[in-house]
């Protein structure tokens, strides 16, 4: 923005100075030109009339054409009526052209400026004679050459001037257009940065209330829409808390209960309906703990920090590993990324996104299996984490649904699970700017893809791989 203001007040500037100052350089061209064609004509005029004196009279001629010559960029020639030369003038290099023809014959006034644009290299005047004693009678024409050399020098200065006086008007222009675009877009600034902190998950971010009308109005709303916010975001907060406390308690007593009322039940009968009921307590107090965590999830706003990508996924990996040993499950960490490689997360949200996968993927390998945990920058400002695992995978309608809240496959982890896994995973990735993905893994099994932010900020290594 502050760019296309610049450029728009560059532009403004540079028509305003086309308006003036163009127009003033044509008419000073025009007047140079117009007042050296009637210094020249004057001068030709002259001395046709004293070519068309005496003797005396064309001495003088002499005399003068020899002190113009000295003076001025122009020389005199000059022909008789009959096209003779009159000594010691010069005569013209084609005594029959038009203009001499014309000005003999016709008493016509010639004047020649040569073909170029503004003009060529010398201006032309032909001027007829007539005798003192008779107007009607010419007695010969007068034609001065005058080189153009030191008008194009004039001319040059005229309109180079005006370049110079227009560029440097345009820079100050660009200047102030700069320092002035500035002030007007920092009230903008101030609200973009207030955005962005907001998007990270900063509630507390606030934009000052300055700058015109327009703008302080819309700080003030957003500062009220972020505040309203804040203020819903903590009251779930308090809520995820208060319901962790009041959910968990009775269903901890209830199965105390049932455990005791086993212990003391000889029927056969009732003590299987006993252990159905703990079965069914002890799956709504996984359901419970799922929801209570997709519950902080979507309660939980922090601003992501930069994490170190390959130490965090080394360091998770080593707390799976001695659960896949005792299956014999080999977990891999492969990558093309040899650097340190940063990317945006949140507090805890990446660690709880593995864990998630993790426990997934283990659940539903072979004993024996391998678990491949790929990293990779495709490009562009993204990081790439695949969990690749050997299991039975997932139809296409069934991956379309697996990150449904309460949905559960038909696999392995069906029977099992409380459905809010990968919904936990989607709720995490997201709310830290990334994406989340299944695909079908080489050679079967089921392929998590997740993409990452990598961090822009100064200082951070980022790796192309």
């Amino acid at each position: 923005m502050i760019r296309r203001l610049i450029v728009s007040y560059v532009l403004l500037v540079g028509v305003a100075l086309a308006a003036f100052t163009v127009p003033v350089a044509f008419t000073l061209t025009a007047q140079l030109r117009g007042d050296t064609e009637e210094s020249v004509r004057r001068e030709a005029t002259t001395m046709a009339l004293l070519l068309g004196g005496d003797a005396a009279a064309r001495q003088a001629l002499v005399r003068v054409a020899e002190a113009y010559a000295g003076e001025t960029p122009g020389r005199v020639e000059v022909v008789s009526a009959g096209g003779a030369a009159v000594p010691p003038l010069r005569t013209p290099g084609r005594p029959a052209d038009a203009a001499i023809t014309g000005a003999l014959r016709e008493g016509r006034i010639t004047v020649d400026w040569g073909d170029r644009p503004v003009w060529g290299p010398e201006l032309v005047v032909t001027v007829p004679a007539h005798a003192q004693s008779d107007d009607r009678r010419i007695v010969g024409a007068v034609r001065i050459r005058y080189a153009t050399d030191d008008l194009t020098d004039r001319l040059w200065r005229i309109w180079g001037f005006r370049a110079f006086l227009a560029v440097g008007v345009l820079a100050v222009a660009a200047g102030l257009g700069a320092i002035v675009a500035r002030l007007l877009t920092k009230p903008l600034r101030q609200l973009n940065d207030m955005a962005s902190r907001f998007s990270d998950g900063d509630l507390t971010a606030r934009s000052p209330i300055t700058g015109p009308q327009e703008t302080r109005t819309l700080a003030r709303t957003l500062n009220q829409g972020a505040e309203r916010l804040d203020t819903l975001v903590a009251a779930q907060r308090i809520f995820v808390a208060d319901a962790s406390h009041q959910l968990r308690t009775p269903l901890t007593a209830l199965r105390l209960s049932l455990d005791n009322i086993a212990d003391g039940v000889d029927d056969e009968f009732v003590r299987e309906d006993v252990e159905q009921a703990t079965a069914e307590v002890v799956r709504m107090s996984r359901l419970v703990s799922g929801l209570l965590v997709l519950a902080r999830a979507e309660a939980k706003v922090s601003a992501p920090e930069p994490l170190a990508l390959r130490e965090l996924v080394a360091d998770r990996l080593s707390v799976w590993r001695p659960a896949a040993d005792e299956r014999g499950v080999r977990i891999m960490l492969i990558g093309s990324v040899d650097e340190p490689l940063h990317v945006l997360a949140g507090p805890g949200n990446l660690d709880q996104v593995l864990d998630n996968v993790l426990s997934n993927a283990l659940e539903v390998s072979p004993d024996g299996g391998t678990i491949t945990v790929r990293l990779a920058v495709p490009g562009g400002d993204e990081a790439v984490l695949e969990v690749l695992d050997q299991g039975p995978g997932m139809s296409a309608a069934e991956q379309s649904r697996a990150f449904d809240r309460f949905w559960r496959g038909q696999g392995l982890t069906g029977r099992s699970g409380t459905g809010l896994g990968l919904a936990v995973v989607r709720q995490l990735v997201t709310d830290d700017g990334g994406t989340v993905a299944l695909r079908d893994a080489p050679g079967g099994g089921l392929c998590v893809r997740i993409g990452l932010r990598l961090n822009p900020r100064p200082g951070a290594p980022r790796n192309g791989g």
